[in-house]
């Protein structure tokens, strides 16, 4: 059914918010849940700081892979259903997770996480298009994906125990399915086109290149930079965790912002370009003030991206937006699939990880390129 005539109810667009947003805050919350605890899943696992990383990259192989059969499948059978089948089985491979302590275990584990978070992510988007339907509200439904990583940077480390990263996934993935299950249906579709978005599309190729940079990048920070802050800089695992989750958290700010000002190229380019001097100033990772001071400036502009890149994939192809997001957002996921252990292995040359900021901070800045004039 359309989606506009019970929109007009207050209390049924705010069902629609919430549904929309569930599968955000799992897909976020599954991207740093084990990065904010690298060191301790390190010594409990008893591998090195790459492996951990791999736990990250494992999420990332099938999240990744399932970006455009995800947005296929709401194309042809609603966001609703899929985004809910997606949460379910994000539940359930972070639950088995639970059970052997592992590494090899685990990594198989985040693979099947993966694939729920996928699913949900892309669903989430198209659902919030199909019943919302602003470039606001793609900022918003980013923020919310973004925030529960800031979230989960800050509270993740604060939880006992080994299990703490897949146990709280847990939690959020089956609250999620409940809250978006309970939402109202989205619109009706129109018939799918035969053709698939392809980065052939030079449009579509600047737009991925944006999200790639924007949160692909600040995805691999949020996963390092505890780890940096600790080695480098020699803080505490809280102060470091607190320093580390405004990456994050602060793109709750600058995504809906994103959205409100999209069609204002400059500001989008001028983020790029504070996102890459932020990130070269955190590698420095003291004093500690400064490396606050930087996270900070690293999550304002990682946000403003988000919705010009989502929203602007959907009008492209209004035959099959949801394909065309998945699209945008695989390039973002193949970015955190192969920089995080990338990163990762700087931990053990000479700086303690600030020679793989530094290559993240040029990429970044380098990503203005890619915005174009509208």
């Amino acid at each position: 059914m359309s989606s506009k005539q019970p929109l007009e109810s207050g209390a049924v667009r705010l069902r629609a918010w919430a549904g929309g947003l569930a599968p955000a805050a799992s897909a976020g919350w599954n991207v740093t849940n084990t990065g904010a605890v690298a060191t301790s899943l390190a010594h409990a696992y008893g591998v090195s700081l790459a492996v951990v990383g791999l736990f990250t990259t494992g999420l990332f192989v099938t999240h990744a892979l399932m970006q455009i059969p995800a947005g296929r499948l709401c194309d042809r059978f609603g966001a609703r259903l899929v985004g809910v089948t997606g949460l379910v089985v994000t539940a359930g491979g972070s639950a088995l997770a639970l059970a052997w302590r592992e590494a090899a275990f685990a990594i198989g584990m985040r693979l099947v996480a993966g694939v729920g978070a996928g699913l949900s992510f892309v669903a989430g988007s198209d659902y919030v298009r199909s019943t919302i339907g602003s470039p606001l509200a793609q900022g918003v439904f980013g923020a919310g994906s973004m925030g529960a990583g800031g979230v989960a940077l800050a509270l993740v480390p604060q939880l006992p125990g080994w299990r703490s990263p897949f146990l709280s996934a847990v939690v959020v993935a089956a609250a999620g399915a409940v809250v978006l299950a309970l939402a109202p249906h989205e619109e009706a579709r129109p018939p799918i086109a035969t053709s698939l978005p392809t980065f052939a599309d030079r449009r579509l190729l600047r737009l991925a290149a944006m999200h790639a940079a924007s949160f692909g990048l600040s995805v691999v920070l949020g996963n390092w930079v505890v780890t940096l802050l600790e080695r480098a800089g020699g803080d505490s695992k809280s102060l470091a965790g607190a320093a580390g989750s405004l990456i994050l958290l602060l793109g709750v700010v600058t995504r809906p912002l994103g959205g409100y000002a999209i069609g204002r190229s400059t500001l989008t380019r001028v983020s790029f370009l504070l996102g890459g001097a932020s990130t070269a100033l955190l590698a420095v990772a003291r004093p500690l003030p400064l490396a606050f001071a930087a996270a900070a400036c690293v999550g304002l502009a990682a946000g403003m991206p988000f919705a010009p890149s989502f929203a602007g994939a959907s009008r492209l192809r209004p035959d099959q937006p949801g394909a065309a997001v998945g699209l945008v957002n695989m390039t973002a996921a193949v970015t955190i699939l192969v920089a995080t252990p990338l990163v990762g292995l700087t931990f053990s040359l000479p700086g303690n990880g600030r020679i793989g900021f530094a290559v993240v901070a040029a990429l970044w800045a380098a990503a203005a390129l890619a915005v174009g004039r509208r």
